[in-house]
């Protein structure tokens, strides 16, 4: 496996890595991938920083902000068309496997 760096953005936390596998038995089979990873960790803390200072008891308005993706998740659920579904969106945003991304309590 031979792996090189093509980007990495301090300011969003990205890393793009170009990555090529070989099955070593030539060209056919071989693998190659673009990996974009970002770290989280701060967009996780604000979230959970907004969540705890949101008035539980406060109706969600129209545009009340509700969550924040990172952008790789979020161009990931692009891709799957979830985006653009807002009964898909909900439904990703409501899935307790990603309370972290959300900026607010309670349901959709």
């Amino acid at each position: 496996m031979d792996r090189r760096t093509l980007d990495i953005d301090a300011l969003l936390g990205t890393r793009t890595d170009f990555i090529y596998e070989t099955n070593g038995i030539g060209l056919k089979g071989d693998n190659i991938i673009i990996s974009e990873t970002q770290d989280v960790t701060d967009i996780i803390e604000a979230n959970r920083r907004s969540a705890n200072e949101t008035d539980r008891h406060t109706p969600h308005g129209e545009w009340s902000k509700v969550a924040s993706i990172p952008l790789t998740i979020y161009y990931d659920l692009k891709r799957q068309g979830i985006t653009e579904d807002q009964t898909r969106m909900k439904k990703w945003l409501n899935d307790p496997d990603n309370k972290y991304f959300r900026t607010r309590a309670g349901r959709l």
